[in-house]
């Protein structure tokens, strides 16, 4: 058991927050047991981790420097008050935080890079998920396998309504991985036990696909509500009516008012992704040839029915 944090990081009280995560990094790079396989090594980094645990918090390292917490963490007995804390049946040796190990992302992210993130071999490393363990005396030690991260992309449909892609791991296994209905940019998916290979009798690590969703030429999303550009001919846009609309739970009916303009919004109630809204951005196209009849036409209408739609803009 560590009594005295400092010995454990090589240090003093006088040490300074920079110079304690220096002197864990220091240890971390030595006797990691990734990097070192010696039990002794793993015993002085298992010490060094809950040092660090315990000094990296400034107000934790003030009550430990003060008395009030042990080098576990754990609260002092105050003998003044012991009698107080028996009559009202509470425990006055309460845990006031893990002596396991805590989160050493930030030194492991600089050790190891997206080798030993949170839960790998930085996070759990010890912890409750069962990281470190000795197997016995002659028999080495038992740890889990690293944790991975993967990038994944995936289509804006698959992400917005939900699916399956499959995906080939490092080990030339494949795998199909479910893709939940409203996949976001950057949401992460873990796979259990698809990390890397336990040491001993360690479980293997877990891994994390972080998901990229590709454009769409005609949707976009906000949140749980999508918006669809919908073509309109002319004969449409002027007189109106019903037209088919696609969603993504297939095309509806949706009436059209006269009159409609390139941009103009009409919403469609609960037909986005888990009850949001869709809303339908109409644009105007002019079809491929413009012919006599059109022409002619149109010609006749601009003289009896002049108007501006620039009207009232600056320049």
């Amino acid at each position: 058991m560590m009594d005295d944090p400092y010995k454990a990081l090589g240090l003093t009280k006088s040490a300074s927050q920079d110079e304690i995560k220096k002197a864990y990094r220091k240890i971390a790079k030595t006797d990691h047991p990734d990097l070192n396989p010696d039990p002794a090594a793993a015993e002085r980094f298992k010490a060094a981790s809950s040092a660090y645990d315990l000094l990296k918090d400034p107000d934790q390292r003030a009550r430990f420097d003060a008395g009030e917490i042990d080098a576990q963490g754990q609260e002092r007995p105050q003998q003044q008050y012991y009698r107080d804390f028996a009559e009202r049946g509470e425990n006055p040796y309460r845990q006031y935080s893990s002596a396991g190990y805590g989160d050493f992302s930030d030194v492991f992210e600089d050790l190891f890079g997206g080798r030993a993130g949170r839960g790998g071999m930085g996070g759990d490393f010890g912890g409750a998920q069962g990281g470190y363990r000795r197997s016995g005396a002659g028999q080495g030690f038992d740890m889990r396998g690293q944790d991975v991260r993967y990038e994944l992309e995936v289509d804006f449909m698959t992400a917005a309504k939900g699916g399956s892609t499959r995906i080939t791991l490092p080990d030339g296994n494949s795998l199909e991985v479910k893709i939940p209905e409203g996949a976001h940019e950057g949401q992460t998916i873990r796979l259990r036990g698809k990390g890397g290979a336990g040491y001993g009798q360690g479980e293997r690590g877990d891994a994390y696909l972080t998901l990229h969703v590709g454009d769409h030429p005609d949707w976009s999303r906000d949140g749980n509500d999508v918006t669809l550009t919908l073509p309109i001919t002319i004969d449409e846009a002027v007189l109106g009516g019903k037209v088919q609309v696609p969603t993504l739970s297939g095309a509806v009916s949706m009436n059209l008012p006269k009159g409609a303009s390139t941009g103009q919004r009409l919403r469609l109630k609960g037909k986005g992704i888990r009850g949001g809204d869709q809303y339908v951005a109409l644009k105007l196209v002019m079809p491929a040839e413009i012919d006599d009849d059109l022409a002619e036409f149109m010609e006749k209408w601009r003289g009896t029915h002049p108007y501006d739609p620039r009207r009232g803009m600056g320049g």
